[in-house]
């Protein structure tokens, strides 16, 4: 079989440059990988929070952890903070990692819940190592020399500057055999008999052949649809959030090791701390909100002094119809656009290189591993969309936007989690989805959503037995926390980065 030999990376930032790192580390050397960008074309680079398997993404190709932290000005994420979300004034923390430990019958929030609907349990986060940590302001990694105590159940990501992400893997890609043009691509040539991808033209003229073209050229898709028309499905339906307004203020008070994420009238607002600043955006829905009343709210709500010009940034949530489309391969936002509010854009790159690596084709590209990419593709968002869509459904504020999402209906896979929820407290993953039951539960929970009933299999322990178990790992959990040196701490002895200039 002929194999692919030539690859061309179309567009850098976090998503080119992720994939030029992977693919030049674990792939073989008989291959060229070629990406190419302009100076003139700037990138989003709003993505600058992340979720725990971005660790595994790290590992597979060789990158330190202090290392890549200083690099980035990086800081720890223990998970997402959420205010004002099921009404204003209310607060929960969507944690990674576990909540309590599943017993042999049924999964703990199972005893939790029971004694909580009769008034004999505390809140969900108290029993959750990794909502308890930023609360309290500490961090540690996992470890696994205390035995089987909380301190092996922490998960962490990061938050950290999707520039200086980009530029860090871009040394190593380099190193690896990558080899950059600078320019800008004028027009692409096509195959006369199917259509194929054969080449790019550069301003300066030149021509820039491959087999394998991966697209990472942003939200306008410059060959996924600008050159093939693949199409885009429109979920603004159940999304209607279609603008978003960035700029980065000053660093103020403690390094929290959370995403804080505040809803406001017609949208929500992100705050991530890194070592040398702290991201800031509004993202919002212009049919029920001006641009200028948007960044009017986000300004009022820095924590210290603005740093930028406000930056603005129009998209519509959806996904390509298809994610490869004859010898393309979208990644990152020419694939879709799934809004930051579960930092889940990172991790969408991060799974579309590992499958397109494991189905890595030979010159004829076969439809059926084209097929299977899709499928997998198509799911894959189709899960991270509901868990989306739920936190807007599950409201019980007023103001016309989100009376407009609670009102609205959704697709018919979360509302059958709903429904499960909302009966007996039932909540299954599908499909290995990425968001675990627990994601769900505090989602749920913390938004108000109540069940009218649980597991009937947890009344075989006593209400008094269920009590003790409950009690044990709160009491474990607020130990294990008390002993951990604060966030800042931790980063300081670990992994602190230099000032910027």
């Amino acid at each position: 079989m002929n194999l692919v030999k030539d690859i061309v990376i179309v567009g850098g930032g976090t998503a080119g440059w992720m994939t030029a790192a992977a693919m030049s580390a674990l792939i073989p050397a008989n291959h060229r990988i070629r990406l190419v960008e302009s100076d003139l074309i700037s990138t989003i680079g709003v993505g600058e929070a992340t979720i725990p398997v971005i660790r595994g993404f790290n590992d597979l190709i060789g990158v330190d952890e202090d290392e890549f932290m200083r690099e980035t000005q990086a800081t720890f994420k223990l998970g997402i903070e959420f205010r004002n979300w099921g009404k204003v004034g209310d607060n929960y923390i969507h944690g990674f990692g576990t909540v309590g430990r599943d017993q042999h019958l049924a999964k703990f929030y199972q005893y939790w819940l029971k004694m909580y609907q009769s008034g004999q349990a505390d809140e969900l986060e108290k029993y959750s190592i990794n909502t308890m940590m930023p609360r309290m302001g500490k961090f540690m990694r996992a470890t696994r020399e205390h035995g089987d105590s909380p301190f092996a159940d922490i998960a962490h990501a990061f938050h950290f500057d999707a520039g200086l992400y980009a530029r860090y893997l871009r040394g190593r890609a380099e190193r690896q055999g990558v080899v950059r043009t600078e320019g800008k691509i004028v027009s692409v040539a096509q195959r006369a008999d199917n259509g194929f991808v054969e080449a790019v033209i550069m301003e300066s003229g030149e021509r820039i052949a491959g087999d394998l073209f991966i697209d990472c050229s942003g939200l306008h898709g410059l060959l996924i649809e600008g050159t093939l028309k693949t199409g885009y499905e429109d979920w603004s339906h159940w999304l209607p959030c279609d603008s978003a307004i960035a700029v980065p203020c000053e660093s103020f008070g403690p390094l929290a090791p959370v995403t804080r994420s505040t809803a406001h009238t017609a949208g929500w607002q992100w705050r991530i701390p890194l070592q040398h600043r702290i991201g800031n955006g509004h993202v919002f829905c212009s049919k029920f909100m001006d641009a200028e009343e948007a960044e009017r709210i986000l300004l009022s709500n820095l924590d210290g002094k603005q740093l930028a010009d406000p930056r603005h940034i129009k998209f519509k949530t959806g996904k390509r119809k298809q994610g490869w489309n004859k010898n393309v391969v979208a990644m990152g936002l020419a694939s879709g656009f799934m809004e930051p509010l579960e930092s889940t854009s990172i991790h969408m790159i991060q799974t579309a290189i590992t499958r397109l690596l494991m189905l890595f084709p030979h010159q004829g590209f076969d439809q059926a591993d084209v097929d299977y990419y899709n499928a997998q593709y198509t799911r894959e968002y189709e899960t991270i969309r509901d868990f989306l869509i739920l936190h807007y459904k599950i409201n019980q504020r007023s103001e016309p936007f989100w009376t407009y999402c609670r009102e609205m209906e959704v697709p018919a896979s979360l509302q059958r989690k709903i429904d499960l929820y909302e009966s007996n407290g039932r909540i299954f993953r599908d499909n290995e989805e990425l968001f675990a039951e627990t994601s769900w539960l505090q989602v749920m929970h913390g938004q108000g959503l109540r069940p009218r009933g649980y597991n009937p299999l947890v009344d075989q322990q006593s209400p008094e037995a269920i009590a003790d178990l409950l009690q044990g790992v709160k009491e474990v959990v607020r130990n294990c926390v008390e002993a951990m040196p604060t966030h800042e701490q931790y980063i300081a002895a670990n992994c602190k980065a230099a000032l910027m200039s």
